[in-house]
């Protein structure tokens, strides 16, 4: 009877999740797959994928898969060509899109996600990741929630940079 009660006991209690940990608006990430390039990056709520600076950004195929070909679109980024096979295209819709008023129909942006290795302080996960030319943005690299929550990540926006820099 005894073990019955602890058994019980234990199923009746309440399951914990880790507290997640607090970062501020901006963070630094690198990209280990990505020449180990460490970026400025905005933790942003509001968005739901992540994405990364990218120009040059051209779909191919290869052995039946479809891939994706750019070049990173940051300042003083080399011209180095990188390849990474797609995971998904995205359909991104522009937030004038989403205003009431706006009568005039616009087909959302298609980009190609890749699964990209990010490393934020020393937790390194891989995340989606949308590539787009964000070079008249401040920060190249936008992280948004789905990120996030793989990070285990919660955000302060009265911070910035509270991780250290990133060593993974």
């Amino acid at each position: 009877m005894k073990s019955l009660l602890a058994l019980l006991s234990l199923v009746a209690l309440p399951v914990l999740a880790a507290e997640p940990t607090l970062y501020g608006r901006y963070e630094y990430i690198a990209l280990p797959e990505i020449g180990g390039e460490v970026l400025k990056a905005k933790m942003d709520t509001g968005a739901l994928t992540a994405s990364l600076s990218a120009k040059d950004i051209e779909t191919f195929t290869r052995d039946g898969d479809e891939w994706v070909r750019f070049r990173l679109a940051t300042k003083g980024a080399s011209n180095k060509v990188y390849e990474h096979k797609v995971a998904r295209i995205s359909k991104i819709k522009t937030r004038s899109e989403e205003d009431d008023d706006d009568k005039e129909a616009v087909a959302p942006t298609k980009r190609p996600v890749v699964d990209l290795e990010l490393c934020l302080g020393n937790v390194k996960r891989t995340v989606e990741v949308n590539l787009t030319d964000r070079s008249s943005f401040n920060y190249p690299l936008l992280i948004g929630a789905k990120a996030l929550r793989e990070f285990g990540a919660a955000v302060n926006p009265a911070r910035r940079f509270t991780a250290d820099k990133p060593d993974c």
